[in-house]
């Protein structure tokens, strides 16, 4: 059982670095160039959100 388990565990180890040797990665620029994006997508989803919750807040207040 036990010999089993390793046999398992050693498979599963060689086949994930079979798997990372195939992976490709980011150069650095591809990288710095999302992130960018992603802060860039942040702050404006930050702004967009935060007028929506103004607004809401407004027409609750009105309501009320």
């Amino acid at each position: 059982m036990i010999k089993r388990w390793y046999l398992a565990i050693a498979t599963f180890l060689d086949e994930v670095k079979g798997e990372l040797r195939r992976t490709s990665y980011p150069s650095r620029k591809e990288t710095v160039g999302s992130t960018g994006v992603v802060l860039i997508f942040a702050v404006i989803m930050s702004i967009f959100l935060a007028l929506v919750d103004a607004l809401l807040v407004r027409i609750i207040a009105i309501v009320i």
